[in-house]
């Protein structure tokens, strides 16, 4: 089962990774990150595809997928 991890102090909150989720599992998180930006979180129901679609266009190289 795929899974994705996001280094949230990484985020910068550009949102290119949830345009491209073709589940729709990332959002925006509520709470800042040590930046002050809102980073991105995973949604962790069991529906990943581990298309690794996010971490390619990620610019910061913020998120991981495992496989």
């Amino acid at each position: 089962m795929p899974k994705i991890t996001i280094n949230r102090d990484k985020c910068k909150g550009c949102l290119l990774c949830i345009s491209v989720c073709p589940k729709k599992l990332i959002s925006v998180e509520t709470s800042l990150n040590a930046k002050g930006l809102s980073p991105v979180k995973f949604k962790d129901n069991g529906e990943c595809l581990g298309c690794v679609q996010c971490a390619v266009i990620c610019p910061d190289c913020c998120i991981e997928v495992y496989k």
